[in-house]
């Protein structure tokens, strides 16, 4: 296993306990579907979040998300 970050490593493990295998395809594409569906792409934000500090907190949350989720897909 290549290293991973422990963000990754800990989705990884979790996954693997409930399903043994493809765990890092099942927990890329788990926090794939978070992030879109928490944290909208650019551009498809709720209107309530005008404030743009709000907004590229939510950006980068969703960033991290799909980071994690590259990180696994590479395995």
């Amino acid at each position: 296993m290549a290293n991973l970050s422990p963000a990754a490593k800990a989705v990884l493990d979790t996954v693997r306990e409930i399903c043994p295998a493809p765990a890092d395809e099942i927990a890329a594409a788990a926090l794939r579907a978070v992030a879109d569906q928490v944290v909208p792409e650019e551009g498809k934000e709720c209107e309530c979040f005008t404030n743009e500090a709000i907004r590229l907190n939510r950006m980068g949350v969703r960033a991290e998300f799909r980071a994690i989720a590259t990180e696994l897909e590479a395995q």
